[in-house]
């Protein structure tokens, strides 16, 4: 029986402290590299690379990933719209900025709020907690308030793929809370959304007529590395033991420090200013945050 946790404790939030720190971090790689990197040829090279540092990670611990366990059905609807999500991302990013994505995508967390508790009843949020998400989304908001004012249809066009995609990270959430695999480990849980992805995206990238190579800057295979390493294998196999462990609607409201984390990067490793919108916005997400995970008075 899996063993679950009603409340976030140490634990839980420093692991998703580091992964919102990276994934701030990962659309900036993402972006950066697709101009040299075809999009889904990029995606099929970080999806690959994940599969077999899993594949390897769960030989070497005796994790099986292959038995019959009731979870292929909702394993595979998973792989399916944790492709889509990563699909909508890799397209978006050649229309729009990567902080507009970002802004978009991390509105996952209100489509975990409204889905999972109807299905997981014990996710329901109380009031004072739908209070929080909106806070914590609503300072997001600001802290972009000047990049989202003027759009192209070009650029519209990648703000919606962002808000599809965080649909689609949302759905996924259901997915895993709500079926089978709820108790199947973190690695299968995983394997199941980088394989089925993995497996479409160099079909979308010959569709697309993308040159597929391997001769590339240093950089960019350092960002492709990164991208495996730690957002493809290390970030989202900690994702994946979070969502079995912990209600999916706290953890998921930790995400909204992501582009917040995107615009820190930005002021610490590319000398943008530190704004005082900047500052709310961090103090909003936190109250947001605090507000959310705030556990109900005994009675």
């Amino acid at each position: 029986m899996t063993d679950r946790h009603d409340h976030l404790d140490t634990r839980a939030i420093s692991i998703l402290v580091a992964c919102c720190a990276f994934w701030g971090l990962q659309q900036i790689l993402i972006k950066t590299t697709v101009a040299e990197v075809p999009p889904m040829w990029q995606a099929s090279l970080r999806m690959g690379g994940a599969v077999l540092l899993l594949w390897a990670w769960c030989l070497r611990r005796g994790v099986p990933l292959f038995g019959r366990d009731g979870t292929l059905g909702g394993g595979l609807l998973a792989g399916l719209l944790f492709a889509g999500e990563f699909v909508c991302i890799y397209t978006g990013l050649q229309h729009t900025s990567a902080s507009r994505l970002t802004v978009f995508l991390y509105t996952s967390p209100f489509v975990v709020a409204l889905l999972v508790p109807r299905l997981v009843p014990s996710e329901r949020l109380r009031g004072v907690q739908w209070v929080g998400l909106a806070i914590a989304f609503a300072a997001v908001v600001v802290a972009f308030s000047e990049s989202l004012g003027h759009g192209s249809r070009s650029q519209l066009f990648g703000d919606a793929l962002a808000l599809l995609a965080g649909v689609l990270w949302g759905l996924t959430t259901l997915v895993i809370r709500s079926t089978r695999l709820a108790t199947a480990s973190a690695e299968k849980t995983l394997f199941y959304q980088i394989a089925v992805t993995a497996a479409i995206t160099p079909l979308l990238s010959l569709a697309k007529g993308e040159a597929w190579g391997l001769s590339y800057s240093g950089y960019a295979w350092f960002s492709i590395a990164l991208q495996t390493v730690i957002g493809a294998f290390v970030s989202y196999l900690a994702w994946m033991w979070l969502l079995r462990h912990y209600p999916a609607t706290r953890i998921s409201s930790f995400t909204f420090l992501t582009p917040l984390f995107a615009l820190v990067f930005g002021v610490l490793l590319l000398g943008e200013a530190l704004t005082l919108q900047l500052v709310l916005a961090l103090t909003g997400v936190a109250l947001g945050i605090v507000l959310v995970n705030r556990r109900a008075a005994a009675r």
